[in-house]
């Protein structure tokens, strides 16, 4: 088996608890190791792991294959590029850019470097998402009328970090949960017609936006995403309706609260949700009304590390791509012009390149 050395851009929440326990349990990869700007920690966890003191000695480190981009979002281009000019593959942190220029500057300077470059979408491996993909996938609600996903949270103090709550480039909640929702509507039913939105900042002493509310067009249905600081009692973060019935269900996934505690991923149970976080099917078949709880699907972060492999050791398509990242970026950039505009934004075609 070919193994992959594999290195992180920053080992703080993300790299130790999104990035790290899936990269050192695939048996394709190897933890190379971080760049750790202060505090020197992944040796704690991973004592084989190095510790590079800057970006230079880690590009420089030329039996590292694959490098992990996962600072903020402002830093994205600029790091990415410094990676794919080093000959390694590149994974890139949502939002992949914070324009759609950089995005595609990025995705061409990959093909030009003949070097493999992918979004980390980890919403996708959530075990809610891939229950309600599923479901719209066989059918079960018929015809679907509106969709609806919230990212809801109660945080209405602004927080502390600065790349996130300072006016610039990758600020605001738009740029920081607006990925993850915006990602999985177009995962599942592919890009709009339009968009409006309206984004607002609603926290006391906010300089940046903190809450959002975008409705994408789509032929015969619409697809509402919302996130904001002010939910204290949280409604189901999907709920679909369609032709035959709907279905509603809260957000599960208990990766990340693993995670947290400690838990390394693997086992049969690993990403399996408690059944009071079951999903519920309202519908009808053959004139019988069905109204039930049914079993929600597995979630695993790990499966998007073995897409990865797969790519760069068969040859097979990044398991995110850079053009779906940019997707992503295409529709932020026109949510924004849409609020500030206050009217619904068509958006140019083609979309399918």
């Amino acid at each position: 088996m070919h193994i992959i050395k594999t290195a992180l851009l920053s080992y703080g929440m993300s790299g130790k608890i999104f990035h790290a326990p899936f990269i050192a349990a695939h048996p394709g990869f190897q933890l190379a190791g971080a760049w750790e700007r202060s505090h020197k920690n992944i040796q704690q966890d991973y004592p084989e792991a190095n510790s590079y003191p800057s970006l230079e000695a880690l590009l420089a480190d030329e039996t590292i294959e694959l490098v992990i981009v996962n600072t903020p979002n402002n830093t994205h281009f600029d790091y990415a590029t410094k990676v794919l000019l080093a000959n390694k593959h590149v994974v890139v942190e949502k939002a992949f850019t914070t324009t759609v220029a950089e995005g595609e500057a990025l995705q061409a300077l990959a093909e030009r470097q003949g070097k493999k470059i992918s979004v980390y979408q980890n919403r996708r491996y959530d075990s809610d998402c891939r229950t309600v993909q599923k479901v719209i996938a066989e059918n079960l609600l018929g015809d679907i009328v509106e969709a609806e996903f919230h990212y809801d949270r109660f945080k209405p103090v602004v927080g502390p970090k600065v790349h996130k709550e300072t006016p610039g480039p990758g600020a605001g909640l738009l740029m920081d949960l607006g990925p993850h929702l915006i990602d999985e509507a177009l995962h599942i039913f592919g890009m709009p017609q339009s968009v409006f939105a309206d984004i607002r900042i609603t926290r006391p002493l906010s300089r940046v936006d903190d809450w959002f509310d975008i409705l994408l067009y789509y032929a015969g249905f619409r697809a509402r995403l919302k996130a904001s600081g002010f939910v204290k009692e949280a409604v189901p973060a999907n709920v679909i309706h369609g032709t035959k019935g709907s279905f509603i269900k809260t957000r599960g996934d208990v990766q990340e609260i693993d995670l947290l505690a400690g838990k390394k991923p693997g086992g049969s149970n690993w990403g399996t949700e408690p059944e009071t976080e079951q999903g519920l099917l309202h519908t009808e078949n053959d004139g019988v009304v069905i109204r039930e709880h049914i079993p929600s699907c597995q979630g695993n972060y790990g499966d998007y590390y073995e897409g990865v492999y797969q790519a760069l050791t068969s040859n097979k398509p990044m398991p995110v791509s850079a053009s779906e990242g940019i997707r992503t970026i295409i529709i932020i950039e026109t949510a924004v012009k849409s609020s500030n505009e206050k009217k619904v934004i068509e958006l140019a075609l083609p979309l399918d390149k």
